[in-house]
């Protein structure tokens, strides 16, 4: 198989890179060792440097493990960016532990099937989680529970007003009691001993992280991620920002740590960079626009919605955002017009990339610097090997052939957690199959139509949900729009458009089907619109096209019971 896209690969980058074999939380270690005193990290006005990060970690593993944590046992973490979750990361790592990462919002069905999965026997998490995690914890392997509040990493006089805060916006009052299988993760590092900890670990073989599929699709899986999958995908990160400055960026971290394209591309780019995050514990458009103007960050990796929702703040013009020169869209197909008017307000580079949990996650990206392709994921990151799967006899396709994206390189994952036959299928002779449907033009570059899964089938032609929704999002009146199948008696399926339109704006489902009869075939132009205040949403910005799938099924299940 010829890699076309190596003949586009500036001097700077390498064909391959030698990939450390070394546990992840070497790099935090290290850093802390030779620039203690350097900043890690800002949270809402408080300041950790690389010494005070390793060393809250080091007290944290040793208290872990005298709570019984063992070599390869699960750590559940449950919470929003912040210092803690930084430190707890790190710490599981340092203890031999592997990070189960929990979403906050989860509910208490989604919680206890991730927990009992994982069999976990640790948890983190946020003091106002803590009923929830009460509810579940008899019927899973829990044995201690560990909290923390938001409070407890604010700096004075943030931290003696935050309850009053918190009680304010949530009508919650925490009070704690603490037992010999309750802990306050703010005591046990006071009292930890910073003790080095020595482990036989081979990077390549253990675990350093379950992450667990966003449930797009189904049923949330395991994923099975060693510290090498995570250090070589961190690596490859590094050398595609080849003009990032050891030492002297500053990352905002916006996306959700619990998610792996933020902890990857924030957490631990920032601590094998040394660089310093400015750690948000949500994406709030204008406190987005606050942390970049007093902090000014130089990379933000983010998701479209989180551009998006930055473009159509009212007040953006009177932010100064020049200070960001580095931007990879992940999650989500990056619409073109994001890109060009983000670029137009920051002076920065805003390219799209591609990745996926099973991939650590990022696998492709445009070039920040010099050319790139509007519409394309880009080229495979360096040591990353990327194929189309013919639909027809299972052979490679041609150039420009549509069929389903397959990788290979050292990010992969090695399976699925306890599902040996789900990890067999998502494998062709060695590849990961991707479940996107893409091709690859005779320069290198590769392009997603869209999810396997997602592809409509109308009168017997292909349509692809991105393709649609690239020419709605070109509509001056959307702010967001996707795009899904729904079973038509005459054609199988027809296309529905969800659209939320642009604040103090009107417009009718009659100009969108100008609109997109001007740009498209008339057999892929929804049928049908549906306009909605929002769109429902994973944390990183991903649409839920699940969730609007399986509301259509629902209304025509109760249609057809009605006709009865």
């Amino acid at each position: 198989m010829e890699k076309h896209w190596l003949n586009n690969y500036p001097k700077e980058i390498p064909h391959e890179v030698e990939i450390d074999n070394k546990p992840l939380q070497f790099y935090l270690a290290d850093a802390a060792r030779r620039n203690p005193t350097k900043p890690a990290l800002y949270f809402l006005g408080k300041r950790m440097t690389y010494g005070e990060v390793y060393d809250s970690a080091l007290k944290l593993a040793n208290q872990l493990k005298s709570l019984g944590l063992n070599k390869g046992e699960r750590v559940a973490i449950m919470l929003p960016n912040s210092p803690q979750s930084v430190i707890s990361y790190y710490a599981v790592l340092i203890a031999g532990g592997i990070v189960v990462q929990t979403n906050p919002l989860y509910k208490e069905r989604e919680l206890e099937h991730q927990l009992v999965d994982s069999g976990a026997k640790i948890i983190i998490g946020l003091d106002l989680l803590f009923p929830k995690v009460e509810a579940v914890r008899k019927r899973t392997s829990l044995k201690h529970v560990i909290v923390t509040g938001v409070k407890d990493y604010l700096p004075f006089p943030k931290n003696l007003l935050y309850p009053f805060v918190q009680k304010r916006q949530t009508n919650i009052v925490v009070r704690m009691e603490y037992t010999d299988t309750v802990h306050s993760l703010k005591q046990l590092i006071e009292d930890g001993l910073a003790n080095e900890i020595e482990l036989d670990l081979d990077p390549k073989e253990d675990l350093a992280l379950l992450q667990y599929t966003g449930g797009t699709t189904g049923p949330a899986k395991g994923v099975m991620l060693t510290h090498y999958n995570l250090v070589a995908n961190t690596m490859q990160c590094r050398y595609w920002m080849y003009k990032a400055k050891y030492g002297e960026e500053k990352i905002l971290g916006a996306l959700p740590f619990f998610h792996v394209y933020g902890m990857t591309c924030v957490m631990n780019f920032s601590i094998m960079y040394l660089a310093e995050m400015i750690i948000l514990p949500k994406f709030d458009p204008k406190q987005v626009l606050k942390s970049i103007e007093k902090q000014k960050p130089t990379m933000f990796p983010g998701a479209p919605t989180m551009y998006i929702g930055l473009l159509n703040h009212p007040n953006i013009e009177n932010f100064d955002l020049s200070s960001i020169r580095n931007c990879i869209s992940g999650s989500a197909p990056l619409p073109v017009e994001v890109q060009a008017n983000f670029e137009a307000v920051t002076g920065g580079n805003l390219v799209e990339g591609y990745g996926l949990t099973e991939a650590s996650p990022v696998t492709h990206a445009n070039f920040l610097y010099g050319s790139r392709v509007k519409g394309s994921i880009g080229l495979p990151w360096p040591n990353t090997d990327a194929a189309i799967l013919s639909a027809e006899n299972g052979r490679i396709a041609d150039l420009n052939e549509v069929g389903e994206l397959m990788v290979k390189g050292p990010q992969v994952m090695k399976g699925y957690w306890n599902q040996p036959e789900e990890s067999a299928a998502t494998f062709h002779d060695g590849w990961l199959l991707t479940g996107d449907m893409g091709y690859m033009d005779e320069n290198g570059y590769f392009y997603i139509v869209d999810r396997k899964k997602d592809m409509i089938i109308a009168g017997g032609f292909n349509i692809y949900p991105r393709e649609v929704e690239e020419i709605l999002f070109e509509h001056p009146d959307v702010l967001e729009a996707t795009v899904i199948g729904v079973p038509d008696p005459y054609r199988g399926e027809t296309v529905k458009a969800f659209i939320v339109l642009k604040d103090g704006v009107t417009c009718s489902e009659e100009e969108l089907n100008v609109h997109c009869r001007k740009h498209l075939a008339s057999f892929k132009a929804p049928r049908l619109y549906e306009f909605r205040e929002e769109l429902p949403k994973t944390m990183v910005g991903k649409v839920l096209r699940r969730v609007l799938v399986e509301e259509e099924k629902r209304k025509l299940k109760e249609q057809e019971q009605q006709a009865k």
